[in-house]
């Protein structure tokens, strides 16, 4: 981990990513300020980090604070379910930045790229979560004692064509394939409602596997795909042999205990190279 100094800005979504990175960087004695957002971030990540609540449409407020708390760096931590227009009540520096991004409001991608080049023309720096929290990337090859047969590699191989095809479409980032059968796909559900979508779909024989692919065109510094011990979890209780994710382009929290639960429940879990 780097300390870049002072002033780092947490846009926090959901789970356990803004709580952790909050206390990592805090560690190294660096200044952190948190902007919590209404409905998505937990609010147990707050607990001792000086933070905002606020809701997405009052970027005007927002970056205002973010000025006088002196931070010079923006990393986005955690998943964010995307709020209708209704829930923004757009303030007027939102509303003109809606006007002006038109289509690009559409896919996840486009929006955060509209997003972090805005936050960039306002001053900051925006920087990737695994550029603070290396530990965080996806090694290549088997996390824990198990990997894929035969069997599973053509499932992930057909998963990753799946994938990156959603990806070049910003519609999600991951699919679930059983003997080359496309059980389902990921749009704004998300990964867990996903595998528990298709569940019930399950084939006789051996189970699919979860694929989860960085989108061709997507900046490195935004919504890496993410699993973690609940991944785990949910794909074993819907029949999965295994998790297929990117190899450097994609993030494992806490990596010791997702080894340890998928050997326990006999899944396998692998960092896999992207085609070119």
């Amino acid at each position: 981990m780097k300390d870049r100094g002072a002033g780092l800005g947490i846009l926090a979504g959901g789970g356990v990513l803004p709580a952790r990175l909050a206390a990592a960087v805090q560690g190294t004695g660096r200044a952190v300020f948190m902007v919590a957002f209404e409905g998505h971030t937990d609010p147990t990540a707050v607990q001792g980090v000086p933070h905002l609540w606020s809701r997405f449409g009052a970027a005007g407020s927002i970056i205002d604070r973010l000025r006088r708390e002196g931070v010079t760096e923006l990393v986005f931590a955690g998943p964010v379910r995307r709020p209708s227009l209704g829930e923004l009540l757009p303030d007027w520096r939102t509303a003109r930045f809606l006007a002006r991004v038109g289509t690009k409001a559409f896919g996840d991608d486009g929006l955060l790229r509209a997003v972090t080049r805005e936050l960039e023309e306002e001053g900051f720096r925006v920087v990737g979560l695994h550029e603070i929290l290396g530990d965080l990337l996806t090694p290549a090859g088997p996390v824990g004692r198990l990997g894929p047969d035969e069997g599973a590699r053509r499932d992930i191989a057909r998963g990753i064509e799946v994938a990156r095809g959603l990806g070049a479409l910003d519609v999600g980032q991951g699919c679930i394939v059983q003997q080359g059968i496309v059980l389902a796909v990921e749009a704004v559900e998300g990964t867990d409602a996903m595998i528990g979508r298709a569940g019930p779909l399950r084939r006789p024989g051996p189970g699919g596997v979860l694929v989860k692919m960085r989108k061709p065109q997507q900046d490195r510094r935004l919504d890496l795909p993410t699993i973690g011990t609940a991944t785990v979890e949910n794909a074993a209780a819907a029949g999965l042999v295994g998790v297929a994710v990117e190899a450097g382009g994609s993030l494992i929290v806490d990596r010791a205990a997702v080894a340890e639960l998928a050997d326990r429940l006999g899944l396998f879990v692998v960092g896999v190279e992207a085609p070119i």
